[in-house]
């Protein structure tokens, strides 16, 4: 079995015409097509930019001591 992507053109018409090379012995195959129509814009750009909302903590003490005295607490 072999996998194939690659981006072709449909003709003006409707047609989509596959040529493809393979090393596979000659006889029948079962073949499956999946058509994605590619964006002439690319990528979408994101609907917000969530970077304002980052931030860090900065933490003073033993982490790991918390961590334990919070599942203690369970």
């Amino acid at each position: 079995m072999e996998v194939l992507k690659f981006t072709s053109t449909i003709d003006e018409s409707g047609y989509l015409n596959l040529n493809i090379p393979t090393q596979l012995a000659a006889g029948e195959v079962d073949i499956v097509v999946v058509l994605n129509p590619v964006s002439s814009q690319g990528k979408q750009k994101p609907s917000y930019d969530f970077s304002d909302l980052v931030g860090r903590l900065t933490w003073q003490g033993d982490a790991l001591l918390m961590q334990r005295t919070l599942r203690d607490e369970w």
